[in-house]
């Protein structure tokens, strides 16, 4: 089983990547049977219906990491009570379908969310826009447990995440999902089944 981890903001000190960090590092305790990677995306271009066919190498590259992975957990900012505009123009390309005979590499795909904000909102905003998104899309989405930390620099030293309170809820959210993605495993809910 994989997990692909993508981090909503592409700031390589972000909160929301040392979160995915932490929570890799977390499902490699906890489950060293579970792959585990976070997504490198900086490349993806601005989505532009003109350049979709053929679609640039870096939407083919993340295209292809996202089909492959059992599941993804999504780890958003929030800015100004909204998806970041990078990670929504990465969502709109991994939500297009592939071809006149392929879905979107989204449909069906079980997805976790988590994210941390510095102000008060835990980055819920955007987790729930992120959900309208992906239920529009046919996403198996895991509604529960989601994970919003807010004001997570009170969990950091000098930009440095420390996990302190928020550490057993994302343990429990990593647990949840990969319950999540074995039972969706069992069931035969499987992306372009």
């Amino acid at each position: 089983m994989h997990v692909l981890a993508i981090a909503g903001s592409l700031r390589a000190g972000s909160y929301n990547r040392q979160l995915a960090e932490t929570a890799q590092d977390v499902v490699r305790k906890a489950r060293p049977d579970v792959g585990f990677t976070i997504l490198a995306w900086n490349d993806v271009p601005f989505m532009n219906e003109d350049a979709e066919d053929p679609p640039p190498a870096a939407v083919t590259r993340v295209r292809t990491a996202v089909r492959e992975a059992d599941g993804l957990w999504l780890f958003s900012p929030e800015y100004n009570h909204a998806i970041p505009g990078p990670f929504k123009n990465l969502l709109d390309w991994l939500s297009r379908p592939e071809g006149p005979t392929r879905p979107s590499v989204l449909v069906r795909k079980p997805i976790a969310l988590a994210g941390a904000s510095v102000g008060m909102s835990g980055a819920s905003h955007a987790q729930d826009q992120i959900v309208g998104m992906l239920s529009f899309i046919d996403a198996n989405v895991m509604n529960k447990p989601r994970l919003s930390i807010p004001h997570v620099a009170s969990q950091a030293k000098d930009g440095v995440l420390e996990l302190t309170a928020s550490a057993p809820h994302l343990e429990a959210q990593a647990e949840a999902f990969i319950r999540f993605l074995e039972i969706t495993r069992e069931g035969g809910w499987r992306q372009n089944a």
